[in-house]
C-alpha cells in the first residue's frame, strides 16, 4: 500500500510539473551514480557548456557535485535558455581517488534545450561504462 501511495504521489508530482531534484528558478539539473557502488558520486567537477554560433563552446557554468551526486542549478530560468549544451563530467579523478583505472577520462553529454521546461540529464557510471538518460 505504501508503495502504491508513493507511486502516486510521484505520478502527481510528475503531472504537475514539480521536481524534488531542482530548487525553484533553474532550468538544468544533473546528477553522477556510480553504479559499482550503488551511491551517488561526491566531488565530481561538472562544466557546462554552449554551442555557440560560429560552432564554438562557450563555458556557462561549472561546479561539483554535492554528497547527493547533483548539481542543481545550472541555467537560471529566468532567460531563454534554448540552444545546444553539453555537461562535461570529469570522472578520472573520481576514480582515481578510489584506485581505480577508468577507460573514460571523462564524459561528455551533449543535449538540447527547447522552451521552458525543467531538463535533469543524470549519468549512471562505473569505470568501464555509463549511460544517460533525460530524468525529471
Amino acid at each position: 500500500m505504501k508503495l502504491f501511495l508513493l507511486s502516486c504521489g510521484f505520478m502527481l508530482f510528475t503531472l504537475i510539473g514539480v521536481s524534488a531534484q531542482s530548487p525553484t528558478g533553474y532550468q538544468l539539473s544533473t546528477h553522477m551514480l556510480d553504479v559499482s557502488k550503488g551511491a551517488p558520486a561526491t566531488g565530481v567537477k561538472i562544466t557546462l557548456y554552449q554551442l555557440q554560433n560560429n560552432g564554438t563552446w562557450k563555458q556557462m557554468a561549472s561546479g561539483v557535485t554535492n554528497d547527493n551526486g547533483r548539481i542543481a542549478d545550472f541555467l537560471p530560468d529566468t532567460r531563454d535558455n534554448t540552444g545546444t549544451y553539453k555537461l562535461h563530467f570529469e570522472t578520472e579523478p573520481y576514480f582515481k581517488q578510489q584506485n581505480l583505472e577508468s577507460i573514460y577520462p571523462y564524459v561528455e553529454i551533449v543535449f538540447h534545450i527547447e522552451g521552458k521546461g525543467h531538463y535533469h540529464i543524470p549519468i549512471t557510471m562505473s569505470a568501464n561504462g555509463y549511460a544517460t538518460y533525460r530524468g525529471n
